[in-house]
């Protein structure tokens, strides 16, 4: 057997490309680049980049994938002109934006955290991870949009491939901007939807929700899932909701949800959902060990557990369907 080390060193050091990447999209290089391609010295000047590292910056990201060069001039490739470009819809910089302003320093912890087993965030100490970031308006915006990049691929999926025509209204538990909700209302226009959070995401929402043009049919519920009863609906969903949270806290919200549902109701829970043997899905196995950074208590976890928790408060015909990339969901009937 021929044996490299070429895998070890390119894991080790795959911070070098994240933070390459994280850095242009701080400095918006690919916003820029969609309305103006260039060459090294314009790029150079717009983007206020020192003569030093221009060039290696630039090509870096030509050499990683995610810009063109061609005939001395930058451009994006089709993937950063859709998805890195804040000026689209489509834009998922959100999460990244958060990646390099929170995550990149508090993974920087992770032996800490393996340790302890204690969360290396604004939670330290066991505190409320989300009581901090609720506070600060511009740290909520930049969650809320963060929350939106990650999922939107798959809550396109789930507007999809879900069953809607069976069901007239929908309620997205732990809404955020409200990404899930619009996806399934602007593909189905027959339902009613809900997005329920805490009340400060209240104007973050209603704008996202105006925006999309559907403010006559989705509406915003304000309340905590801890002390509150979930709103009433044909269909509830967890998006990336659930791995926040300890098992007691998980089945206490998957008790509320059954509580909330009428007979034949459903539920959707979806996140990066680890495959039942814990050897593939590697993006879900990182996830809960950002879990563990971000949370006192949160976990990811596979498919069977996800069943066996809902057949726990009374759900039936459950079944995990893959969605996009690392996610999928699990769906159970009341």
């Amino acid at each position: 057997m021929n044996l490299t080390p070429d895998h070890i060193l390119q894991t080790g050091l795959a911070f070098w490309a994240s933070k390459t990447l994280l850095t242009a999209v701080e400095m918006e290089i690919f916003t820029d680049l969609a309305k103006h391609p260039g060459d090294l010295a314009s790029v150079q000047g717009r983007m206020g980049l020192h003569p030093r590292g221009a060039r290696d910056f630039l090509d870096a990201l030509v050499a990683l994938g995610f810009l063109k060069r061609e005939n001395g001039i930058y451009s994006n490739t089709p993937e950063a002109d859709v998805f890195l470009d804040k000026a689209k819809p489509s834009y998922i910089g959100g999460i990244l934006e958060m990646a390099n302003h929170r995550l990149f320093r508090f993974w920087g912890e992770l032996t800490t955290a393996v340790r302890t087993g204690e969360s290396q965030n604004e939670s330290k100490g066991g505190h409320d991870p989300f009581t901090a970031l609720y506070a600060d308006p511009a740290k909520l915006r930049e969650f809320l949009r963060a929350m939106s990049g990650v999922s939107r691929g798959a809550n396109m999926t789930i507007a999809k491939q879900f069953p809607w025509a069976n069901y007239t209204s929908c309620a997205d538990i732990g809404t955020a901007q409200g990404d899930l909700v619009t996806q399934i209302t602007l593909a189905h226009p027959h339902l009613r939807g809900i997005g329920f959070d805490l009340p400060e995401v209240d104007p973050i929402f209603e704008e996202y929700i105006t925006a999309n043009g559907l403010a006559d049919r989705v509406s915003f519920s304000g309340g905590s899932f801890f002390t509150d009863e979930l709103p009433k609906a044909d269909v509830l969903l967890f998006g990336h909701i659930l791995h926040d949270w300890d098992l007691e806290t998980k089945l206490m919200l998957l008790r509320k949800a059954y509580a909330a549902l009428p007979e034949g109701g459903a539920l959707i829970v979806y996140d990066s959902i680890i495959d039942d043997e814990r050897k593939q899905n590697a993006f879900g196995l990182l996830m809960s060990l950002n879990m563990l950074i971000e949370t006192p208590g949160g976990f990811d976890y596979t498919g069977a557990d996800c069943i066996g928790w809902m057949q726990q408060v009374g759900f039936k015909d459950c079944r995990i369907e893959h969605l996009i990339g690392p996610d999928s969901m699990v769906i159970g009937i009341k």
